[in-house]
């Protein structure tokens, strides 16, 4: 079972309703083109190891891309784009650390036993699995699935999950926080942005804002 989940407020949000989200303008000199979010854990995790920043980020694929609205047109690299600060997720998982840009996933398998998935941009491949995620609002979007759901309630959601409407169900929660721990009753396995990780017991998700840019 789940034995605990915490939440609280974020630190630093630059979203906000009614304000402008980002800049347009050419991409920097420096940026880095990626074309997939495991790419992309790659620079991040790199960057964050090494203690430096994050540079600006082409995003040419992969969930978070869409998340924010691109579409993978290499051409349009070479006008004007969206600048969108973009928050990323400190992953730490039994003494182990990483970083997220999009998602999350800790099971066993699909249909059976415990599911988590932690988005910080509402997509996990063809699925919409929290519409109301947002990618710089300070929070991660967790939703997770009880043991108990059956394997025809899990087939149907998995359908309904394309356009997010596998949301209510008794054994499908979603909850939207800086900071989230979760215990599992033995070890789960563990990918973040698609690139399989580690096996943990003990999940702690916390975001950290504004942590790099968004160039789409």
């Amino acid at each position: 079972m789940w034995a605990s989940t915490t939440t609280s407020s974020p630190t630093s949000v630059t979203i906000r309703k009614g304000e402008a989200w980002g800049h347009v303008g050419p991409c920097p000199p420096d940026v880095v083109t990626v074309r997939s979010d495991a790419e992309l854990f790659v620079l991040v995790n790199a960057c964050r190891s090494e203690g430096r920043p994050i540079p600006a980020v082409a995003l040419l694929g992969g969930d978070l891309m869409r998340a924010v609205g691109g579409n993978g047109d290499v051409d349009r690299l070479r006008g004007e784009v969206a600048h969108l600060p973009v928050d990323v997720v400190r992953v730490d998982a039994d003494g182990r650390t990483a970083w997220s840009a999009a998602h999350v996933v800790a099971r066993r398998g699909w249909w059976r036993g415990q599911l988590l998935a932690a988005v910080n941009g509402q997509f996990l491949g063809e699925w919409d699995l929290s519409a109301r995620a947002h990618p710089n609002d300070g929070l991660v979007d967790v939703v997770r699935v009880d043991a108990s759901m059956s394997v025809r309630d899990r087939w149907r959601a998995k359908g309904r999950a394309v356009v997010g409407a596998h949301v209510p169900h008794p054994a499908i929660h979603i909850r939207r926080s800086a900071t989230t721990v979760v215990d599992f009753d033995r070890p789960m396995r563990v990918w973040i942005d698609g690139t399989t990780w580690v096996n943990a017991t003990t999940l702690t998700l916390t975001v950290e804002p504004d942590a790099f840019i968004a160039c789409v």
